[in-house]
C-alpha cells in the first residue's frame, strides 16, 4: 500500500502518511525535520510521543537549533514534567485533549512567520492509546483540513502496523502519499528535501 516513490518536500501542501517500524520512530522525526528546514520550510512538531525537552536534546545532537522549530507538546504536563517558558512551544494538558491541541496548532500556524510551514505529527499510532479510533479519526479529519485551508504541508509518522485498519483507510484517503521509511532511509539523495 505504501508508495515507494519517495517523501519530496520540495512540493508545497503535500501530505503524508509516512509508516516505520518501532525502532526507526527517532531517527524518522529527526530525517523528517531536517528536511523540512532544508526546504526552507519551518517546522511545528505536533508531539504526543516525546517531552519537548527530550526532542530538544535529540535535535541538538544533530545540529537543530531550537528556534529553528516549534513545538505543541502534550506529553510533558501528562508526564508530570516541568514546562519550561519558551515561545516556540506550546504545552498541551494531555494527549487526549484535543481541544488544547486544535488552538495551539492553530495559534502557532498564524504565529509562524516563516512562508513556508509544515506539520510534523510525531505519533498517531500514540494518538490512538489514548483516544478511540472513531475520536482520532475526526481529529485527523479537522488537522487535514485546517492544513489544507492553511495551505500548510503534513506529515504524520505512525508505527507500521500500529494503526486500526479503518484508521489506516480513512488516512489513505486524507494524505496525497503512504510512504514506507524502510524504503526511503538508505536512499536520501543530496537533492534537498527529497527522499527518493
Amino acid at each position: 500500500m505504501a508508495d515507494n516513490q519517495g517523501l519530496d518536500l520540495t512540493k508545497d501542501t503535500q501530505l503524508y502518511l509516512l509508516l516505520s517500524a518501532p525502532q526507526d520512530t527517532n531517527a524518522m522525526n529527526i530525517m523528517v525535520v531536517k528536511k523540512s528546514l532544508a526546504v526552507g520550510c519551518t517546522p511545528l512538531i505536533v508531539s504526543i510521543n516525546q517531552p519537548s525537552q527530550v526532542l530538544v536534546k535529540s535535535y541538538a545532537k544533530e545540529g537543530i537549533s531550537p528556534d529553528q522549530y516549534f513545538v505543541v507538546d502534550a506529553v510533558t504536563h501528562y508526564s508530570g514534567g516541568t514546562t519550561v517558558s519558551n515561545p516556540h512551544i506550546r504545552y498541551v494538558n494531555q494527549p487526549s485533549d484535543l481541544t488544547g491541541l486544535g488552538i495551539a496548532i492553530t495559534e502557532f500556524l498564524k504565529q509562524i512567520p516563516s512562508p513556508r510551514k509544515c506539520i510534523i505529527f510525531d505519533s498517531v499510532s500514540m494518538l490512538l492509546i489514548h483516544i478511540p479510533s472513531a475520536t482520532a479519526s475526526k481529529f485527523l479529519h479537522f488537522v487535514v483540513n485546517k492544513l489544507k485551508i492553511s495551505e500548510v504541508s503534513g506529515i504524520f509518522l505512525c508505527v507500521e502496523n500500529g494503526l486500526d485498519p479503518v484508521i489506516l483507510s480513512q488516512m489513505t484517503v486524507f494524505v496525497d502519499k503512504i510512504v514506507d521509511f524502510e524504503e526511503i532511509k538508505n536512499k536520501i539523495t543530496p537533492q534537498a528535501g527529497s527522499l527518493k
